[in-house]
């Protein structure tokens, strides 16, 4: 399993993964379901989320991960998967706020967004269901706690 992988961080803060950690838990999303894939990932602040967010899903306000899977035309085979648009201030938010430690909650945000760009949804309870279930099989293989858990194991409190 291989990734190229173009890390865009056009956020300041420290508080964001290397480039790799976005690589391995990239290909840990990708590993079985896809041999090889170009993905741009892009960290954000909370402007550039919110006017991605208000352009394509009609939502005005920053949001944690934006995906935006690459459709190829037909006949054109081109390894790209596509984008992840992750905001760095709403991760590190929603981390506090759920109590889970900030590097988890980032490892989930690219599972999450990868297995959007390989095509899975959660807009229905089966799907949730199968995705999230995937997510935590994925996140387990990297040493991560259970997002869904209601009291993550290792939590900064």
């Amino acid at each position: 399993m291989s990734v190229e992988l173009d890390l865009q961080r056009v956020y300041d803060g420290d508080d964001v993964p290397t480039a790799e950690d976005v690589q391995r838990w990239s290909e840990a999303a990708l590993k079985g379901r896809r041999d090889f894939a170009e993905l741009t990932v892009r960290i954000t602040g909370e402007e550039e989320s919110r006017a991605l967010n208000r352009d394509y899903r009609g939502k005005d306000k920053p949001t944690n991960v934006l995906s935006f899977p690459f459709e190829a035309p037909p006949g054109v085979e081109l390894e790209l998967l596509g984008d992840l648009v992750i905001c760095a201030p709403v991760v590190a938010r929603e981390a506090q706020e759920q109590g889970k430690p900030l590097m988890a909650h980032w490892a989930h945000m690219i599972v999450h967004g990868v297995l959007h760009l390989l095509g899975y949804d959660h807009q229905e309870d089966a799907e949730a269901e199968a995705m999230e279930s995937l997510e935590v099989e994925i996140l387990a293989g990297l040493g991560m706690p259970d997002p869904y858990s209601e009291s993550p194991v290792g939590a900064d409190k």
